[in-house]
């Protein structure tokens, strides 16, 4: 290998603001899918899904809060 081939990528952070708005906007829809399951599952499945909607909005929390910091180190 050369050693042209082993230099990492320039941080290109300039877009990182809207792929994590993106990311907020599929996990919502994930959510939001997420209950429309719930309504043919059985108890345990919709226990799961709780849990698994729970982590979801807890990802999103930390998703709007990097938005912050991100927004705030581009201005």
């Amino acid at each position: 290998m050369s050693q042209h081939d082993k230099t990492p990528k320039p941080d290109d952070r300039s877009d990182n603001v809207e792929k994590l708005q993106d990311m907020v906007q599929n996990t919502i829809q994930n959510i939001e899918e997420a209950h429309e399951t719930m309504k043919f599952a059985s108890g345990e499945e919709k226990e799961q899904i709780k849990e698994k909607n729970k982590r979801r909005e807890e990802a999103i929390e930390g998703m709007r809060a990097e938005i912050r910091d991100e927004y705030h180190d581009q201005h």
